[in-house]
């Protein structure tokens, strides 16, 4: 029987893409395929590699590379954050462990055929994405299997179409009634994809535009909304003096999208960006490869993804007008640090 697992790296990016595996850490250990004596014997190895180790922190380890190494079955799927984008990849798990020892990092390895790549935080339930948040490195994905099945057996990758097919499952299931444990990190998530899922479907497109507008001035720049459906792909421009005639004056792209913005949307902009004006491009979502090199080879170009987008909304809360803050309610909590547990 299939299993489905979630895997977190926060070390590797898109090396796990490219060469289609996931991985782990503690590469000190050396080659796991040489440790014998099931979990026990991994147990050894750490206490000995890592001997100032408590013994709570050891036994979890432990389990993290037994399900790593042992319980993961060739063609079971692993489902995998990634935090650059708050995007999720999906793939399947094509062979054994295997140690990769010319690696500079994470040589503890498992092959894997992405499915599905980029798949956006919005298309699942909140009780999903709490599940695939755990603090674990390697889990097992028990409770909310067929959203993440749906994904996969979506026709195509198309945000839209994920999102329809994961829909039609998650509302036919009971949503769990365990308490979810209050951790910093959890909630931080949380109020990412709260504020994301405002910005995309609580307002128009019109609006979104008008919101980064406002965003703008409270950063410290005078701003106004061009015409819409008029504005030649510049939907904000923005200015630091009062009056704009002062350079530099930035041309804003605004996409309400939780999709991956490619390379031709940028050149759009970069098309309006005249001899010592600045262009920006906010997307909710993310940007592809041939986007982002764009950005690092054009002066004055700057790509603002979704993360980057809340980032920004949490940071100046406070000073944005109530009518927005009506829109996205957020409400300061205290919570016990993540590093408890540790």
């Amino acid at each position: 029987m299939t299993q489905l697992w979630g895997i977190h790296n926060d070390t590797l990016t898109n090396a796990l893409v490219d060469k289609g595996f996931v991985s782990v850490g503690w590469d000190e250990l050396g080659d796991l395929g040489a440790v014998g004596h099931g979990r026990e014997g991994l147990k050894m190895a750490l206490d000995e590699t890592y001997p100032g180790s408590k013994a709570r922190a050891t036994a979890g380890r432990a389990g993290i590379l037994t399900r790593f190494r042992d319980e993961i079955q060739i063609g079971d799927l692993v489902i995998a954050p990634y935090k650059p984008d708050s995007t999720i990849n999906v793939g399947e798990v094509t062979g054994p462990y295997y140690y990769e020892p010319s690696a500079p990092t994470h040589k503890h390895r498992r092959p894997v055929k992405w499915i599905k790549i980029g798949l956006p935080r919005t298309a699942f339930s909140q009780s999903a994405l709490y599940e695939v948040g755990s603090f674990l490195t390697v889990f097992r994905v028990r409770k909310h299997t067929e959203e993440f099945l749906a994904a996969v057996r979506a026709r195509s990758a198309d945000p839209a179409v994920v999102e329809r097919a994961v829909e039609t499952v998650a509302t036919h299931m009971a949503e769990d009634d365990s308490p979810d444990e209050p951790r910093a990190s959890r909630i931080r998530q949380h109020t990412v994809d709260f504020v994301k899922e405002a910005l995309l479907h609580n307002i128009s497109p019109q609006e979104f535009e008008e919101f980064t507008a406002a965003l703008l001035r409270t950063l410290g720049y005078e701003a106004r909304v061009t015409r819409y459906s008029q504005d030649g792909g510049v939907d904000v421009v923005a200015h630091k003096d009062p009056l704009g005639v002062e350079p530099p004056l930035i041309k804003v792209q605004c996409k309400q999208t939780d999709r991956c913005s490619g390379a031709p949307d940028v050149q759009r902009l970069v098309g309006t960006q005249g001899v010592g004006e600045h262009s920006l491009f906010v997307n909710l979502g993310s940007y592809s490869r041939d986007a982002i090199a764009i950005e690092r080879t054009r002066p004055g170009l700057r790509l603002l993804n979704g993360d980057d987008l809340v980032e920004l909304v949490l940071k100046h809360y406070a000073s944005l007008p109530e009518e927005w803050r009506a829109k996205i309610p957020l409400t300061p909590v205290l919570v016990v640090s993540d590093a408890a547990d540790l």
